[in-house]
């Protein structure tokens, strides 16, 4: 293809408030506040900025990490970009993260491999799922997606193998098998967290990692690693996909499918295999319980929001600290941000996908979900985090008692209630996140802060009524009395100590 789009000039990456913006722009202008698009559109773009950022400028510790700034980040980020001009075109001989041997695969049209796109014999519900044709902006988004977050399923042509003798694309009958889901998704999609500034360029110099906490997360045998634009590998094997595999650049742009853009699709087949964390390898932004058996890690649930997994994502804070999810980049991150900048936001989000015979696909109740919660640096103490544990135990129990309310009340009535049961309790936790902001808030000590909580759990009682209320009702005098005698009893939750 003779056009040209260069992803570090022309704008395609989406910023909210703004649209559409460059590379250049993104490391020029300080405006730019946050990333826009879905979840997953968002974290696979935040890693492919992570990947510039620690290639340009990854520091040797948290002394040169604190002296290089925001600003001197950017202005590394802007110097790198310079020198790697070229290597950042779309199209051309050496075209951006993509493979030009993989010519030999099938084509396949864009709206295959977006989860939100019905193609094939898919029914179309609305307008949003019907197959449009992409500019090059939205080619260059759909391109970063595919390194880490591609479905598995048949759709990858694995009849095409780039490194003599792999057999990574077979299955145990020697033929071509259907393609293993992208890293940064696994079985059902997996939970990203991040740290997120006032700004994109904040946002980037908050969650950089040193050469000192990549060593000490052992985690990363080969360290940093070489971005994949300055060395491509030929193939799904050869050495530099090996490198990859085991290094920090490797997590941030796995290659997990090799692709080559087309006018009307992209050659499309399986790239490279990573471990995944059952095998003691995940993404930095990937929490993982490591003290069972087997490594159990944090799931994208749109029925349970990510900000209810604060505690767990947190659990570092917590001195006598037992063994839970750990998040590398919160880890690294939160203590820094405390002591560097006055608020910042935990942002959480991911694509919940479903499974069958080997293909992946969103479906049902799969959805994207995403929280952004702002905590103050100075606030973020073992009191604060001891008091949010307290709290978030406290309305879990709210919630149980809600659900056996609702569960007695329809049995009174010799009615299976567990469905609707189930369903007053997420009508009671939707209500309940519309406050949790302020809640955090609201978790440091003080009379003031004391009175506040006391107002609030005023609220969320409320909210459990409200959900009761509207699952069970009382019309007549069967109901009125079921209603009556399986009605919420709050008086505990509000005499606990706020």
């Amino acid at each position: 293809m003779d056009k040209r789009f260069n992803l570090i000039d022309e704008p395609w990456i989406p910023v909210a408030d703004k649209g559409r913006v460059s590379l250049r722009q993104i490391f020029t202008d300080a405006s730019c506040r946050a990333l826009g698009g879905n979840p997953v559109e968002k974290i696979a773009l935040m890693k492919l900025l992570l990947a510039i950022a620690q290639a340009a400028a990854t520091p040797d510790d948290e002394t040169a990490w604190r002296a290089l700034g925001a600003q001197g980040l950017a202005e590394k980020c802007l110097a790198y970009l310079d020198q790697w001009h070229d290597r950042f075109d779309l199209y051309g001989d050496k075209p951006f993260l993509q493979m030009p041997a993989i010519a030999a695969a099938e084509v396949k049209s864009y709206g295959t491999v977006l989860p939100h796109v019905a193609t094939g014999n898919t029914t179309v519900l609305n307008g949003g799922q019907v197959e449009r044709v992409l500019s090059d902006a939205d080619k260059a988004v759909l391109l970063i997606c595919q390194m880490g977050f591609a479905l598995g399923g048949k759709k990858t042509d694995n009849k095409v193998v780039l490194t003599p003798g792999y057999q990574g694309k077979n299955n145990d009958k020697g033929k071509p098998a259907t393609g293993k889901p992208g890293p940064a998704v696994a079985h059902m999609g997996l939970l990203h967290n991040l740290l997120q500034g006032e700004s994109v360029q904040q946002s980037l110099w908050l969650n950089l990692l040193t050469r000192e906490q990549v060593a000490q997360s052992q985690r990363f045998p080969a360290g940093i690693g070489v971005a994949p634009w300055q060395q491509m590998p030929s193939g799904e094997d050869d050495a530099v996909a090996r490198d990859l595999k085991h290094s920090l650049m490797g997590r941030l742009l796995p290659l997990c499918r090799f692709c080559l853009l087309t006018e009307n699709g992209l050659h499309y087949s399986e790239g490279i295999a990573h471990a995944n964390y059952k095998e003691g390898m995940w993404d930095p932004t990937v929490a993982v319980n490591q003290s069972g058996k087997e490594h159990k890690a944090l799931w994208v649930n749109p029925e349970k929001r990510p900000w209810r997994e604060l505690t767990a994502l947190l659990g570092f804070l917590a001195q006598q600290q037992s063994a839970g999810f750990e998040c590398l980049q919160l880890a690294a991150g939160v203590a820094r941000a405390c002591a560097c900048v006055e608020s910042f936001a935990i942002w959480s989000g991911g694509l919940r996908v479903s499974s069958n015979a080997g293909e992946q696909y969103a479906s049902g109740t799969d959805d994207f979900v995403e929280s952004v919660i702002w905590v103050h640096g100075d606030a973020l103490n073992q009191l604060w985090f001891d008091q949010l544990q307290a709290e978030m135990t406290a309305l879990d129990e709210l919630a149980k008692g809600l659900y056996g309310r609702v569960v007695g009340y329809f049995k009174a009535q010799l009615v299976d209630g567990g469905d609707l049961a189930a369903q007053a309790t997420q009508l009671f936790w939707q209500l309940c996140e519309r406050d949790f902001q302020r809640l955090l808030d609201h978790c440091e000590q003080g009379e003031a802060h004391v009175e506040a909580r006391r107002q609030l759990r005023r609220r969320f009682a409320g909210y459990a009524q409200q959900a009761y209320d509207r699952y069970c009702p009382k019309d007549t005098a069967r109901q009125l009395d079921a209603w009556a005698r399986c009605r919420p009893d709050h008086g505990k939750y509000l005499q606990q100590e706020a």
